[in-house]
């Protein structure tokens, strides 16, 4: 194993820590994962998860909940880790309106942790996961990481540009170099059942009607699951260094006089809602029964990545199709549930 293949991955039983730790085992890296598996949404589709990945050889797992300083410290003292990805958060847009202390704890008081740590261990690049929401009440499309974001519109946005300052302030006090991945409506197999696709999916197979938010008037930059890790990988030993055009009299949110860097990951293309209901209808041979709403406090109509920066440092450009990501996960939902 080369001595620079360690990386730790919080919320490894999640949904795209689930498929990196897949990847990053497959490319010869000695992974350790961490979970704290918790009951935010079915709880057997995390072991199904993990139990896919404790048969790898190449991935350790321990139960670790972020918010757990005792035991993070001890983690890090006990391994050598060169990289480390944090994903382990809080999700969801629409559940931090009704508790929005679990943000704060998770998202916030962990990635201090999380920060921490790396801080004292010395590692090489902490990559971390921000999200689409940052960009809240912009409407300048495409969304570049070279505009302010500061007006979010849900807490879970807040916490997450919050992890960027974070990082940013650790980057510049300790030169830990940082890169934050802005994420945009992942979708794929073994997905989180508190998204879109997921939940019409189960809806329809059902018989069951589904919501759809603004009157359908809704656009997303779905991004296929295998975007983003092949999007993740290229970027984990791209280490950053001090950008030394940058000034303060003209301030770029993406870099910095520190090791810091933030990148869009999305499909740059995005898809209608409807469309997107279209083509799953299309897939499932059944047609959907729609309750049509006003948009959700917290939501914004529309999404769509800049992707340039991703494309200049990584070579990489997220192009999977809405067609066939949708088709690879109706496939595996049928198959996982059993559905004839």
């Amino acid at each position: 194993m080369a001595s620079d293949k360690t990386i730790l991955v919080t919320g490894a039983a999640g949904f795209i820590g689930f498929h990196l730790c897949k990847r990053l085992v497959n490319d010869g890296y000695a992974v350790t994962g961490i979970d704290n598996m918790n009951t935010y949404y079915d709880a057997q589709l995390k072991q199904s998860r993990l139990d896919i990945l404790l048969k790898l050889p190449g991935f350790r797992f321990q139960a670790i909940d972020l918010c757990d300083k005792k035991n993070i410290d001890r983690l890090f003292v006990e391994n050598r880790f060169h990289y480390v990805v944090n994903l382990a958060a809080q999700a969801g847009v629409r559940y931090s309106l009704i508790n929005p202390y679990a943000y704060l704890e998770s998202n916030m008081h962990g990635f201090l942790n999380i920060l921490e740590a790396c801080r004292h261990a010395t590692v090489k690049h902490l990559i971390y996961a921000s999200s689409s929401s940052v960009y809240g009440a912009n409407t300048k499309m495409p969304f570049s990481v070279h505009d302010n974001v500061d007006h979010p519109i849900s807490l879970y946005a807040a916490s997450k540009k919050s992890n960027e300052l974070m990082a940013h302030t650790y980057s510049a006090l300790y030169k830990l170099p940082t890169t934050g991945l802005r994420f945009f409506t992942v979708y794929g197999p073994y997905g989180r059942p508190d998204m879109a696709l997921f939940i019409f999916t189960k809806a329809i197979i059902e018989g069951k009607p589904i919501d759809v938010y603004n009157n359908g008037k809704m656009k997303r930059d779905f991004t296929y699951i295998d975007d983003i890790i092949e999007g993740m990988v290229r970027l984990i030993p791209l280490i950053p260094a001090p950008d030394l055009s940058w000034s303060g009299k003209h301030p770029d949110p993406s870099s910095s006089f520190a090791p810091y860097r933030l990148y869009n990951i999305g499909n740059n293309k995005p898809v209608e809602l409807m469309h997107f209901i279209d083509v799953l209808e299309q897939q499932l041979q059944r047609k959907a029964v729609k309750n049509f709403l006003p948009i959700q406090d917290g939501d914004v109509p529309e999404t769509f990545a800049d992707v340039d920066d991703l494309m200049r440092d990584a070579g990489f450009k997220p192009n999977t199709p809405i067609e066939e990501g949708i088709e690879k996960f109706v496939t595996w939902y049928k198959a996982y549930y059993n559905v004839k």
